[in-house]
């Protein structure tokens, strides 16, 4: 999907939680927590939200249990997310392996894609070991390529982070936002 122009407006949804979705390293988290605080909206992070349930981490889950009972457990979060306004949801990499993730994003909320380089996130991940679809670079590799189209295509708005700033991707976001009304 293109990126939207600054004036294009989009329809009111269920809810109007701005969800945060992209590949590992991203800066999802990063930018939920950051916009959250610059307009004291409340952030979540859907992967936390799934350890706080479950009392595991990702990690824990996907050795103990499969990742097709983690993506059910993201699915229940997002479930209950319906029963809230006004979130910002940092989301994890692979959220957009579900469809049924898509729909309860689209129905909520606006999704904002994080779009950038393969490299640029095999650099922000600092421990592989607490990313459990992170196996090797050839792997990640191939997920990429593999989301990437999904990602684009859950997408309201789009956003290139490569060679940006957490600070400065805050900023443009910030921006984006506000020009739609959704902030």
């Amino acid at each position: 999907m293109p990126e939207l122009d600054s004036k294009q407006s989009l329809p009111r949804k269920t809810c109007d939680h701005i969800f945060f979705v992209g590949f590992l390293g991203a800066g999802k988290s990063t930018l939920a927590k950051n916009l959250g605080r610059m307009f004291h909206r409340r952030y979540v992070d859907t992967d936390r939200l799934v350890e706080r349930q479950q009392g595991m981490s990702v990690t824990q889950i996907f050795a103990s249990e499969g990742e097709s009972a983690f993506r059910r457990y993201e699915t229940a979060i997002l479930q209950d997310l319906a029963l809230e306004q006004s979130l910002l949801v940092s989301c994890g990499g692979g959220i957009i392996e579900t469809e049924q993730n898509i729909e309860l994003m689209r129905d909520m909320g606006y999704v904002v894609h994080l779009d950038g380089d393969l490299e640029d996130s095999l650099r922000q991940i600092r421990r592989a070991d607490t990313r459990p679809d992170f196996q090797s670079v050839n792997h990640a590799r191939e997920l990429f390529w593999h989301r990437l189209p999904r990602y684009q295509a859950v997408a309201d708005m789009t956003i290139d982070i490569r060679r940006k700033s957490f600070t400065r991707v805050a900023y443009e976001v910030a921006e984006l936002l506000l020009e739609r009304d959704l902030l």
